[in-house]
């Protein structure tokens, strides 16, 4: 261990920032929200330093560092530009035992300040011993994603019912159980909707040893890159006891789930289904029940042809605690990926979407109230009905050498981009092999694929690459 962690009680703590410049004011703005007692040295300072001396009743002393400025010090920033000046700052400090910091010279620091993740009263702080500030900068930024927005309050409820716990358990390793359980409970996902009685009645219920009423999220995987992901459906993957998943959910997206969680695959496919809806809804009122946390993972949004709204009527039926997390839909991901945008001033002024499937057998779309002036249709599982589509649309009046793009493995390294007209649909389907899943994309936007050439479609049987950083 390079460093050995520790946190300051930096109230009325006589601080130091020498230095005048954009790096001063930053260190002087931390220091401030750890209530430090705080000196600013230097003659000349910087537009945003003189606004926070003023602000805050900072004293300024206006000249060059001399040692004994800081000689009442307990901790100093050495934040010159001058490294020589650091030297001789840190040469000082050494010798009378104040802490000092040196910015961006980590050979001359007693002590480095670490990224920090503030969730008050948790303070989580990461540090590359002055090594690698930007990487441990890049790590906060992965924890501050998995950590529940709501954490702060959390802890700061738990610390209002230590004493009550305390009385309720006599043992340390009754307290620990107890709040091994607190912490695994609904209370992680739901603090901010429960109310005043809710917190109480799950507190008591944890007290008796009583199960707790388990929960279900209906989670959007979006439309296959894991990047997609909402930073709201990987906390929830996270928290989760169980993941019960489509298959067109990935393999890739399911690694970013709890690791010791129960995983239940539900897909569907063409001509086989692993379960019914009516299996599916009843097993997620069965596992909620049994006291479980349940993240229902569907790939795209579970709104947008996810059947979600269904599954949702069966938990509310069942007085079961849920909560729909949103997602990127296929349409979005997929034409976003492909170059295609769904809306254009000069090609289309709305978007309509349709499911190839239906829930009545036999029944067809109403393919005259799909053929519009300026509109993109987007038709969700319709692939496989491309004669259909082709068919009725063209009866109903859509121009057969209107553009067409079918995206296959939208928005993952295996996505192909095919595009044809109307008329050729059909015979592109079957030619090209085209399987699920696959979004048909419809409308004079698929024009501008090969114009804005975003997407480099390389052969067929080659991976495809995104050429454009915009979008990957």
């Amino acid at each position: 261990m390079e460093q050995f962690p520790i946190f300051l009680n930096l109230d009325n703590f006589p601080c130091a920032v020498v230095g005048g410049g954009d790096v001063a004011y930053r260190k002087a703005c931390a220091l401030l929200k750890a209530k430090a007692q705080l000196t600013i040295i230097a003659p000349d300072i910087c537009q945003e330093l003189a606004e926070l001396i003023a602000e805050q009743n900072i004293e300024h002393i206006a000249q060059v560092w001399t040692p004994n400025l800081i000689a009442d010090m307990r901790l100093v920033v050495a934040a010159t530009d001058d490294e020589t000046v650091n030297t001789k700052i840190y040469e000082y400090c050494e010798a009378h035992k104040i802490l000092i910091n040196a910015v961006d010279q980590p050979a001359i620091c007693r002590y480095t300040t670490p990224s920090i993740v503030d969730r008050s009263p948790i303070l989580i702080a990461i540090s590359s011993a002055g090594m690698s500030p930007v990487l441990a900068r890049r790590i906060r930024a992965m924890i501050e994603t998995a950590l529940p927005q709501s954490i702060a309050e959390i802890a700061e409820y738990a610390g209002s019912i230590r004493g009550k716990i305390k009385q309720a358990f006599g043992s340390i390793n009754e307290r620990r159980l107890f709040w091994e359980k607190f912490f695994t409970s609904s209370i992680m996902s739901r603090f901010k909707q429960m109310s005043e009685q809710d917190k109480t009645q799950l507190v008591d219920t944890l007290i008796n040893g009583a199960e707790t009423q388990g929960e279900v999220w209906l989670v959007g995987a979006g439309p296959g890159d894991p990047e997609l992901l909402t930073i709201k459906a990987l906390q929830k993957m996270q928290l989760a006891d169980v993941v019960v998943y489509d298959r067109l959910v990935s393999s890739s997206i399911l690694d970013l789930a709890r690791k010791d969680a129960d995983f239940i695959c539900v897909g569907k496919q063409k001509s086989l289904h692993l379960k019914q809806q009516e299996e599916i809804n009843d097993l997620l009122v069965r596992l909620a029940k049994e006291g479980k946390k349940v993240c229902r993972l569907k790939g795209g949004d579970p709104f947008i042809f996810g059947r979600g709204g269904e599954e949702l009527e069966t938990l509310v039926e069942a007085h079961i605690p849920f909560q729909v997390i949103p997602a990127v839909t296929a349409a979005a991901g997929c034409a976003s990926y492909a170059g295609i945008p769904l809306t254009h001033r000069d090609y289309a002024r709305k978007v309509v979407f349709v499911t190839g499937q239906n829930s009545i057998a036999g029944e067809e779309p109403d393919w005259a109230s799909l053929v519009q002036p300026y509109q993109t249709l987007v038709i969700y599982m319709g692939v496989g009905k491309s004669a259909q589509v082709q068919q009725g649309l063209i009866a109903a009046g859509m121009q057969s050498d209107m553009p067409v793009a079918i995206v296959e493995n939208g928005t993952t390294t295996q996505q192909k981009v095919h595009t044809c007209l109307l008329s050729e649909l059909t015979d592109l389907h079957q030619s090209k092999k085209i399987g699920s899943p696959a979004l048909l994309i419809i409308g004079h936007v698929v024009k501008l694929q090969q114009q804005l050439n975003w997407f480099d479609t390389q052969d067929e049987n080659s991976t495809p690459a995104f050429k454009n950083y915009l979008i990957k």
